[in-house]
């Protein structure tokens, strides 16, 4: 059979999965009792950062005093580490796209993208949940992107994502479903039929690609068998009211708090361990007593007094919903631990201060997870190590076996295990 190259792109435009083998498969797909000690990651971003003075505290190590914003997140002191000096990618507000891959000048022209951290996780881990990982922002595009640097896109309506995970379709929507499953391994056995009989023409070196290209679908084959399993499966159910989207885009600390209540129903339901949450920037005046311009004009403050009390007031709401987050996981229990011993959650942004357009000393917060915590870790910014070596110790604490991400080439140091259990 004659194969022109046209048809082997078109082939190839096939949403291909990352690499998922019969070790990622969930235990009950391989008739194993599923091991009910899972390890998750929340990742969150602040698109505008936080201002330094109130979030970075003046001093170092476990006797560090807590600053203004901290200061929320008191009663959890020994919950959560903030770490200081690290930098991050350039590129101001562009930097975002870095945030979670560490690849430099992401967002700019010409400079492609890799895989997130969140989803290089989902390669290894994310086929034990029914959905590999999430993807949220409040307002626009999402955080996470996949191995070939697309964007992976995100879920910005709490009421659909809500029913996506608790509402189980109804039987004709499940036949469709299925139906629609079948059909894509349809195309999948055509598309593989039409590579192997074009391998036959190829040379050495475009047989090897050809080669790697059928391994992607053999990939692919497996995770539809996954995705079917989860059809099959009814959903967990929640003793909670649906949420209601909130459709005043200037409502930014309502669209978080929505965002977090989920973000917690989902690991407590083990229906993902991997999160990634962008949290919204408004540039109109959001309804919070005090305050009337919008979140982007005042984080670009220039040191002006009125606009800085007003952007405190927004920036202290957005951390007493960090803390309401970190509340429900602490009192969630799962076995003979909180649920927030088993999530790490990570509050962080692409800007160290948004009002210069810095990528340098950015505001991190690491919580739970089962590290040492208690502290502020401060990296002096001319010896810094990257950020990545942070992303390497949390896919470490999730079991994965890696020594580098992107560039991170280590774990971060300071960031100590409480223990080393599974």
């Amino acid at each position: 059979m004659q194969t022109s190259r046209r048809q082997i792109l078109r082939a190839a435009g096939v949403s291909l999965a990352l690499p998922l083998l019969d070790a990622f498969l969930p235990k009950r797909a391989r008739g194993a009792v599923v091991v009910n000690r899972p390890r998750r990651l929340i990742c969150i971003c602040a698109p505008l950062g936080f201002y330094p003075g109130d979030f970075i505290p003046n001093d170092t190590g476990r006797s560090y005093a807590l600053s203004p914003y901290l200061e929320v997140l008191s009663q959890f002191r020994e919950d959560f580490t903030v770490i200081s000096g690290l930098d991050g990618i350039s590129g101001g507000h562009q930097a975002i796209d870095g945030f979670l891959t560490g690849v430099r000048g992401a967002g700019q022209p010409g400079i492609r993208n890799r895989v997130s951290v969140d989803q290089f996780a989902a390669e290894r881990i994310g086929a034990e949940t029914r959905f590999s990982s999430l993807a949220l922002s409040g307002e626009g595009l999402g955080l996470s992107w996949t191995r070939t640097g697309a964007r992976v896109p995100a879920h910005n309506s709490p009421s659909r994502l809500f029913a996506a995970m608790f509402l189980d379709g109804r039987e004709h929507e499940i036949q469709d479903q299925l139906r629609n499953l079948a059909d894509r391994r349809s195309i999948l056995d055509d598309v593989h039929g039409q590579a192997k009989s074009l391998r036959a023409q190829l040379g050495g070196e475009d047989r090897v690609k050809l080669d790697e290209y059928l391994t992607s679908i053999r990939e692919l084959e497996q995770r539809l068998a996954v995705d079917e399993e989860w059809i099959k499966t009814p959903k967990p159910k929640v003793d909670v009211e649906a949420p209601r989207d909130i459709t005043n885009r200037s409502d930014l600390i309502g669209r978080t708090r929505l965002l977090f209540e989920l973000a917690h129903l989902a690991v407590q339901t083990d229906s993902t361990r991997l999160i990634t949450i962008r949290l919204a920037g408004a540039t109109s005046a959001p309804p919070i007593a005090g305050v009337s311009q919008g979140h982007h004009d005042l984080s670009h403050h220039g040191k002006d007094p009125g606009k800085l009390a007003q952007l405190r007031l927004i920036e202290t709401e957005c951390m007493k919903v960090l803390h309401d987050l970190v509340a429900k996981l602490k009192q969630s229990q799962e076995a003979d631990e909180s649920l927030l011993d088993r999530t790490m959650v990570y509050l962080g942004s692409n800007l160290g201060d948004a009002s210069s357009h810095s990528t340098k000393s950015l505001p991190i917060l690491v919580a739970g997870g089962g590290f040492v915590h208690g502290q502020h870790l401060a990296f002096a910014p001319r010896n810094a190590p990257p950020l990545c070596n942070l992303y390497v110790s949390m896919l470490q604490r999730l079991g994965i076996e890696v020594n580098t991400f992107s560039t991170g080439t280590a774990t971060l140091a300071g960031l100590d295990l409480k223990r080393t259990d599974a």
